[in-house]
């Protein structure tokens, strides 16, 4: 407290003592310019500027020669800028060690900048491989300790911004042996700026799983298996869905092995290429078609099911099944109402139906693929939309069109890549969305003579097993059809070629259901009777 009084005291003496050399200084001031003025004979402006001028190139003076003193003293060179020397200075410690190492400087500050590592913390230069690829420049390096892949793949917009591209000139990919390692693509130009040629056969054979078209690298994508999961494909009008598609069934009819292939061509003409290898094929946008068609699916999956559980009961090992997969293009179309009563009640029955396929299915072996050109909020309801497991999206005008393909929480995913950013006038573009990662791809176009060659090719090994597949009234029916160079024959015709005689139509349906496993049809007329299409599908389905 006496110290502080002391001081205090002391105030009041500072302050004259200033005030006495401020009067002092500006006393000088003025006699120097009165001396200037008398001596050179300069009118009083010009004597102020000429003393100014002089006070301030004393100043500098002092100042530059304080400089070069300082510097000189303490060893440092004065003509190395500082953001030189702030690149040759060590970053710090090296992690574990005691040496110190220099930093990555572009990489530590996107990552720093991004938010992926904290500000104190560096990439090292010696964990870092930079080098040019074909499509763009690879980043190979380990983020820092108490750092992981993730803190990256979380950031990636940011970085991309970082780097002043945008997120689709960007691929991260996570290292097998490290969590701390990441393997960054930045592309030199925007995605799919050059098509790459479409696979052949060997390189979709050696694919390990159903590929859906090239990444940004060039590199097949796709998914393991549509085994279990069903596949969900949004998009605007000409984006190549279609396309996207053909390719689709395509490489599964060369990779996928046996399976049974149901088509509903909404568009009436974008997969008749497949039409003969189909087991069942439609070309309609009647929602009857589509009830009828899933109908038949969840009848064959109660079935298998029903031999799922004997097994179980006989202790016996699950009955493995030939995959079955439905395939509906334009499947919006089958969900609209007329807004009538009748139609109303129409399209709920058809979405419950479908929701119990997609949903029920997947373990008896039965995956739906639906595409639609109109992805909006109602097109496919909410309760058929959320039973997708694998989705897909082609370019779309909006965020909110993008969550409706794609999911409503999509872009609280890691990494997310937003439609809404494709180029419209490359074709087949798409975010595929599996296995809670996202990768952007271009579907294959394939040539029509390839599919072609592909799809006799399967034609002729399912003739193979239909001759080949043991004789039985179901066998001798599409024998029968075959010869006559029909496609329908009426029960009245069948029964008598199969040993029924009785004429009564009741009966007949009984006896030919019972030795044909196959539900009777009608004909345009209203003949009941069967299809060759249900008869083949039920022989292909049981060989």
């Amino acid at each position: 407290m006496g110290k502080k009084r002391k001081s205090d005291s002391r105030e009041p003496d500072d302050l004259y003592a200033h005030s006495a050399g401020a009067i002092g200084v500006l006393g000088m001031v003025f006699a120097g310019l009165t001396a200037i003025k008398v001596q050179l004979g300069l009118p009083w402006p010009a004597a102020v500027a000429l003393t100014v001028g002089a006070l301030i190139a004393l100043g500098y003076g002092a100042w530059w020669v304080k400089t070069r003193v300082v510097r000189w003293w303490s060893g440092t060179p004065a003509d190395k800028p500082a953001a030189a020397l702030a690149q040759d200075s060590p970053a710090g410690p090296a992690e574990g060690g005691d040496a110190a190492v220099a930093a990555h400087q572009e990489l530590t500050t996107v990552m720093v900048t991004a938010g992926a590592i904290g500000k104190e913390q560096v990439i090292r230069a010696d964990e870092t491989t930079v080098k040019d690829v074909r499509t763009g420049t690879h980043y190979d390096f380990l983020v820092p300790e108490g750092r992981t892949y993730e803190h990256v793949e979380k950031q990636l917009s940011t970085v991309a911004g970082m780097f002043r591209v945008s997120r689709l000139h960007l691929k991260l990919e996570r290292s097998r042996d490290n969590e701390r390692r990441v393997h960054l693509l930045k592309l030199h130009a925007p995605p799919f700026t050059n098509p790459f040629p479409a696979p052949d056969r060997q390189q979709i054979e050696a694919f390990g799983g159903i590929p859906l078209g090239h990444d940004v690298t060039g590199t097949l994508a796709g998914v393991p298996t549509l085994d279990r999961a069903s596949l969900l494909v949004g998009g605007m009008t000409q984006m190549g869905k279609t396309t996207l598609i053909n390719g689709l069934i395509t490489c599964l009819l060369i990779a996928y092995g046996e399976f049974e292939l149901y088509l509903l061509d909404g568009k009436f003409c974008g997969l008749t290429r497949f039409e003969k290898v189909a087991t069942r094929y439609e070309s309609s946008d009647d929602p009857a078609v589509f009830e009828a068609m899933v109908d038949e699916l969840n009848n064959r999956s109660d079935a298998r099911y029903a031999e799922i559980k004997d097994a179980a009961r006989a202790r016996k090992p699950a009955p493995k099944f030939k995959p079955v997969i439905f395939i509906v293009d334009e499947a919006a179309d089958f969900f609209s109402s007329d807004e009538t009563k009748e139609g109303k009640e129409q399209a709920r029955r058809i979405a419950e139906k479908t929701r119990s396929l997609v949903a029920k299915s997947l373990e008896s072996g039965i995956s739906s693929v639906l595409l639609t050109q109109r992805p909006a909020q109602n097109a496919i309801p909410v309760m058929v939309r959320d039973q997708f497991l694998i989705r897909m999206c082609l370019y779309v005008a909006s965020t909110g069109t993008a969550k409706v393909a794609l999911g409503d929480t999509y872009f609280e995913t890691v990494a997310p890549i937003n439609p809404v950013l494709l180029d419209p006038d490359i074709k087949g573009q798409a975010v595929l969305f599996a296995n809670g990662r996202s990768t952007l791809l271009r579907g294959f176009n394939f040539s029509d003579e390839f599919i072609w060659s592909v799809v006799d090719q399967v034609a002729a090994r399912q003739k193979k097993t239909l001759e080949q597949a043991p004789d039985s009234p179901l066998k001798q029916a599409i024998e029968l059809m075959q010869k006559r160079g029909i496609d329908f024959i009426p029960s009245a015709q069948l029964a008598p070629a199969l040993g029924i005689n009785d004429t009564a139509d009741s009966v007949q349906g009984r006896k030919l259901s019972a030795l044909l496993k196959v539900t009777r049809g009608k004909d345009k007329k209203g003949v009941r009777g069967y299809h060759l299409a249900d008869l083949t599908a039920a022989a292909m389905s049981s060989s």
